[in-house]
């Protein structure tokens, strides 16, 4: 213990506030544990403070901005004009409330909040320095550690977050203007949806993704259709190309360089070649292309919040890229050491971090619990939605079964019609022998809230005549559902058959 040090003691050290940390927190405190939670930022992590929470709120907002000025189809005619900075005030307010409701839920349940930033000691100690000068620092024992500090946005070479021009996703939530020209750089999940906002907002926009396509784990019929709704928007997606570095351009904006793709073997190809007919601002040449604009935001992944914890006196390591490795009860090497969330690696997803928290918090209490990450959803909000759970027909032809497959058009759907969002389909798969229902892929209008009635059918053991056997409300997407498991079994009435 550092002289000067207040030293106090814990039963459970929970490090990190994100939807891993403070469900852990809560749950231990639930059981009857005393339990302490040191978040050295916010309540609420990066989820709730600069990702999930912010960003849905402007998907919502500029959403709202673009029904009301395009549905001319519904006789419907408007002119939104978009207030900016009220936008991002509202977005303010929604996660103020969240985050400050996190803080009470902690204190209501009995956790200890601690504020600075923990470092291990040794396995039974962490010393907690606070912020600000004079503040000084604190040496907590304990019995058993969760660690749960979430992940950060990766920097690439040649784009450095410090620079102004340059975003991570924090910056894109938080802009105060909205830039002419907006690059891309990643067409993940964070990439996609945030060029779907700046789009609606009116930025020109351009992703560049250096694989052959965007979205890559989701599937190309799948991501096909988020593709058509983009260009209808007006982003340009640039595939096969690599973000090389930027420079300040004369007409005061920057300029991207990029690495011109490769084919197959490893010979440079035009980058017109990659499926645009018009490349817009850009210019291209034998070394690569270029892209103007006024931002750049990086969005190619996000790293796990690993190397502040001084691991190495818990007697801890990570694996070559900084998670750390866990069990199906989300314990470390160490028997009392747990780590939830994104710094214990895929998948990367608030709701698993919540979920494991909530698995290594009822094991430290001494009860059953296990992680079981097949019935674990994923969405990305873009425009359609996609959400997965479960296997693919591929992954399940893979892992020994006969698939067979159902699927439900939403062009098929009356819900769907009345509302004007008709691209996209809902997919069942299914156990030819048993029934059972392996997984499925929606994309299309609320696939997000859709994905969760296939993830309960996944998570009992289901069969799809349970799901089809199951009385939908008249007229609803979630009718869709109902008529992709009917079309499992030769039986759908609104959409033909195999």
């Amino acid at each position: 213990m550092v002289v000067g040090d207040v030293s106090t003691g814990t039963e459970v050290l929970v490090i990190g506030g994100g939807p891993g940390g403070y469900v852990a927190a809560i749950r231990a405190a639930q059981h009857g544990l005393d339990v302490t939670l040191c978040e050295r930022d916010a309540y609420g992590g990066a989820c709730l403070n600069r990702g999930c929470i912010p960003s849905k709120a402007l998907i919502t907002a500029t959403d709202v901005a673009h029904e009301a000025g395009s549905a001319e189809h519904m006789g419907v005619h408007a002119d939104p004009a978009i207030d900016f900075e009220g936008m991002q005030s509202w977005k303010s307010g929604v996660v103020g409330q969240l985050t400050g409701g996190v803080e009470k839920l902690c204190k209501a349940n009995g956790v200890n909040l601690v504020e600075g930033t923990a470092t291990f000691v040794d396995e039974h100690t962490a010393r907690i320095a606070h912020g600000g000068e004079g503040r000084g620092s604190e040496s907590i024992e304990f019995e058993h550690a969760i660690i749960a500090t979430g992940s950060r946005p990766i920097e690439i070479p040649g784009f450095s977050f410090g620079d102004d021009p340059v975003w991570s996703s924090k910056e894109a939530l938080a802009a105060e203007t909205v830039p002419d020209r907006l690059v891309v750089v990643g067409g993940g999940y964070i990439g996609m949806e945030l060029a779907t906002v700046y789009a609606k907002l009116g930025s020109e926009v351009t992703v560049l993704e250096m694989l052959d396509e965007i979205l890559l784990p989701y599937g190309e019929d799948v991501t096909r259709v988020v593709e058509r709704r983009a260009a209808d928007l007006g982003i340009e997606i640039r595939t096969g190309e690599g973000a090389t570095g930027w420079s300040n351009a004369a007409d005061g904006g920057i300029l991207i360089e990029t690495e011109p793709p490769a084919d197959n073997d490893g010979e440079d190809v035009d980058a017109d070649d990659s499926g645009s007919d018009d490349a817009g601002d850009q210019a291209t040449d034998d070394a690569g292309s270029s892209y103007h604009a006024d931002r750049v935001l990086v969005a190619v992944g996000r790293g796990p919040v690993s190397d502040t914890l001084d691991l190495e006196n818990l007697g801890l390591e990570t694996d070559d890229r900084g998670f750390i490795e866990t069990d199906d009860r989300a314990r470390t090497d160490l028997d009392h050491v747990f780590a939830v969330g994104d710094v214990a690696g895929d998948p990367m997803l608030a709701h698993a971090a919540s979920r494991e928290g909530i698995v290594a918090a009822e094991t430290i209490a001494g009860e059953p619990a296990a992680l079981d990450h097949q019935a674990v959803p994923a969405a990305v909000f873009t425009d359609p939605e996609i959400a997965t759970v479960g296997l693919t027909p591929s992954e399940a032809e893979a892992e020994g079964f006969d698939p067979a497959v159902g699927e439900m058009p939403f062009n098929a759907s009356g819900r769907a019609l009345t509302t004007g969002h008709t691209d996209g389909f809902v997919r069942i798969v299914a156990d030819e022998e048993t029934g059972f229902v392996l997984g499925g892929q929606i994309v299309g209008p609320e696939a997000s809230e859709l994905i969760a009635e296939v993830t309960l059918a996944v998570e009992m053991g289901a069969t799809v005549e349970d799901v089809a056997a199951t009385i939908h409300t008249h007229p609803t997407l979630a009718e869709a559902v109902m008529e992709a498991a009917e079309n499992v079994r030769d039986q759908a009435i609104h959409t033909l058959n195999r």
